[in-house]
């Protein structure tokens, strides 16, 4: 090398240095579509979050969250993940048993809900139910049995347990409603479903296409369309049965190669700041009381609420999808 190369290349270096000196740490973060969308809550988290931590954070998408658990059930100790986001009440006793995640070891704050887990923070929640349009129905099932009972033309889009939380919770719903009974329910429900779609999205299409009369989303939707749209047709129905919950939870991986960061992203989702963000663009409760930043269009969660047990679900979940898959063939 001349020297003339050598100093050229010395100047380079001199150049180089400082740049790699800035870079700032990744932090990615697997988590489903509507999460990292550009009218989810991604985008502001993402933004929030960047201004404390000095780092990039780095969204890696899929269709749901339970395509989210199986990209990392199938990468294992290789995932390029730190952080997962988007595991709910349904997926996180199988997310546990899979030894992947570790204990975030954070204090967290009082609560909106009922949580103590080691593993897992929650970052929003809400309840399923049934959504109509309330011109086109002006008097909706008030129950299972009474949307059975319906003539066969009233038709309702489910979502398919097997690759949707929303439908993974109506099988956990009807279980948990009427025990035993549940295939009984499932038998009378088939000949109102018009399908089971893959995800939420295509099945909430469908129903505002006006191919079906209800469609299994979440209490909260209908916020959606008075406040984004201000569109009051919409509402859900109030089921005697009660309601079952959805947490939605962000766990930090063992083999996360920024754990620090993992950590104060978990913590930063149940703050103030974070969680102000949730109801709007998830169209969730949020986990914290943030009191007049709550829209007043969400009302207050359902007061019937059924009980939940995590040891159950671990060990009776897939008994119960294929109970359903079965009474529907």
């Amino acid at each position: 090398m001349s020297f003339k190369h050598f100093a050229l290349a010395a100047a380079l270096s001199a150049i180089a240095v400082p740049t790699l000196a800035q870079d700032k740490p990744v932090l990615t973060v697997y988590t489903y579509d509507s999460f990292a969308a550009e009218w989810g809550p991604g985008p502001a988290l993402k933004a929030g979050f960047e201004q404390t931590c000095g780092c990039t954070v780095n969204f890696s998408a899929s269709e749901d969250a339970i395509s989210t658990l199986r990209k990392v059930q199938l990468e294992g100790a290789t995932s390029p993940a730190d952080v997962v986001v988007g595991l709910d009440t349904a997926t996180a006793p199988e997310a546990r048993k899979t030894g992947l995640f570790a204990t975030h070891d954070l204090t967290l704050p009082t609560l909106a809900i009922n949580w103590a887990d080691a593993e897992f923070v929650p970052f929003d929640y809400g309840y399923f139910a049934f959504v109509y349009n309330k011109e086109t129905t002006p008097n909706p099932p008030k129950s299972f049995e009474e949307l059975i009972a319906l003539p066969p033309s009233f038709k309702i889009v489910l979502q398919d347990p097997r690759s949707s939380t929303p439908g993974l919770g109506n099988v956990i719903w009807i279980r948990t409603a009427y025990g035993d009974r549940a295939p009984e329910i499932w038998q009378g429900l088939k000949p109102h479903i018009l399908t089971l779609s893959r995800g939420w999205s295509e099945a909430y299409g469908l129903f505002l296409d006006g191919q079906a009369d209800m469609v299994l989303s979440y209490t909260t939707s209908p916020s959606y369309h008075a406040i984004a749209e201000q569109d009051g047709k919409y509402a859900y129905a109030a089921f005697t049965e009660g309601y079952v919950p959805q947490v939605e939870v962000a766990g930090v991986l063992k083999t996360a190669k920024q754990p620090e960061l993992a950590r104060q992203f978990l913590a930063y989702l149940v703050t103030p700041e974070a969680q102000a963000i949730i109801p709007t663009t998830n169209w969730m409760y949020p986990v914290l009381d943030i009191a007049d930043t709550l829209p007043a269009e969400f009302g207050t969660p359902p007061a019937n609420v059924l009980t939940l047990d995590e040891t159950v679900l671990d060990t009776s979940l897939k008994a119960w999808v294929d109970e359903a898959l079965a009474a529907l063939q």
